[in-house]
């Protein structure tokens, strides 16, 4: 596994950017009501779309450690504005299967623990924003 982790946004005009990481990419963009081309997800889906996809992920992977299956698994992911903020004040992740409600359960704060997203966001992250120049002089 790579201790590092690079993602590059390129911007393409409006509210679009390509995002790419690896030999993989996609599209994000604002909804038209925000003056976008909605050609994909905006910024905050793809955060959520993060969590929904690594806990459902860190379930399936708790679940197979313990020799359980987890047909139908889906996990939701809701966040609420924190009122008029530009950020989200509550999160709820919501995961279902076709189990008994006791084996899902049992199986939330393990994969939780580990969950790189959940982890990364509940931390003490520390952010560096910089710029680079590339040559160019106004």
């Amino acid at each position: 596994m790579a201790d590092v982790l690079e993602v590059r946004a390129e911007f393409r005009g409006g509210y679009r950017s390509d995002v790419t990481a690896r030999q993989h990419g996609f599209i994000v963009d604002e909804p038209e009501y925000a003056k976008g081309g909605d050609e994909g997800m905006m910024p905050t889906e793809v955060l959520w779309a993060s969590m929904a996809s690594c806990f459902c992920l860190a379930l399936a992977h708790v679940a197979r450690k313990r020799d359980i299956e987890l047909p139908g698994l889906v996990v939701t992911v809701r966040a609420e504005r924190a009122g008029n903020e530009l950020r989200y004040g509550r999160v709820l992740i919501e995961a279902s299967a076709d189990v008994d409600d006791d084996v899902i359960e049992a199986l939330m704060a393990p994969a939780r623990r580990c969950c790189w997203v959940s982890n990364t966001l509940a931390g003490d992250t520390e952010y560096d924003y910089r710029h680079t120049t590339r040559g160019v002089r106004r």
